[in-house]
C-alpha cells in the first residue's frame, strides 16, 4: 500500500520568492522513487504558526507521512523542531539518532542537526536538513523503518 505523503519546505527565502526551492523538488523525486504517492506540497516561512499550520493541513488532506525540510539547524531562524515538538503527541527519537549518526559519516557538522520524527494526530512527521542532498540522504537512512512507523501509528496491522 503506497504510503499517502506531504512535503513542506521550510525557508524563508523560498516562501518570500527571493531563491527557488530546491529540497522539496528533491524530496519529491525520492519520495515518488519509494513508490509512495505524493499528496501535497507546500513552501512556508521559518514562523511557527504557519509550521504548524502546513502540517495541519496535510494532515487534512490525508497524507500519513509528512517530510518537513529545512529549520533544523542552529540558526536563529530554525524554529522547525520547536514547531513541530509543540503540536506532537510524542517523539520518536531513533529517527533522529540514526539520521544523525548516519550524517556524521558525510560531514562533521551533522552535530549541528536537529533532525527529528514524531507524531501528530496519526500521522508520522520527519524534519529534515535543509539541503536537498542532506535531504534526500536522511529519509534514506530512515526508509527502512517508515511504513512499519506508519502502520502502527495508524493503528493497522504490520505485516512483517
Amino acid at each position: 500500500m503506497p504510503i499517502e505523503t506531504g512535503i513542506i519546505t521550510i525557508s524563508d527565502r523560498a516562501a518570500g520568492g527571493e531563491y527557488r526551492d530546491l529540497s522539496g523538488p528533491a524530496l519529491r523525486q525520492a519520495v515518488l522513487g519509494y513508490g509512495w504517492q505524493l499528496r501535497s506540497e507546500l513552501i512556508v516561512p521559518d514562523e511557527v504558526r504557519q509550521i504548524q499550520g502546513a502540517i495541519r493541513e496535510q494532515i487534512a488532506k490525508g497524507c500519513q507521512l509528512i517530510v518537513t525540510t529545512g529549520g533544523t539547524g542552529a540558526a536563529p531562524r530554525d524554529v522547525t523542531p520547536e514547531a513541530v515538538l509543540e503540536i506532537a503527541t510524542r517523539e520518536l527519537p531513533g529517527f533522529g539518532e540514526v539520521m544523525r549518526r548516519e550524517s556524521l559519516r558525510l560531514t562533521p557538522y551533522a552535530i549541528l542537526s536537529r533532525s527529528l520524527a514524531v507524531v501528530v494526530a496519526d500521522s508520522l512527521v520527519l524534519c529534515l536538513p535543509g539541503k536537498p542532498n542532506a535531504a534526500v540522504e536522511n529519509l534514506g537512512f530512515v526508509v527502512s523503518a517508515i511504513p512499519h512507523a506508519v502502520e502502527v501509528i495508524r493503528n493497522q496491522p504490520t505485516h512483517q
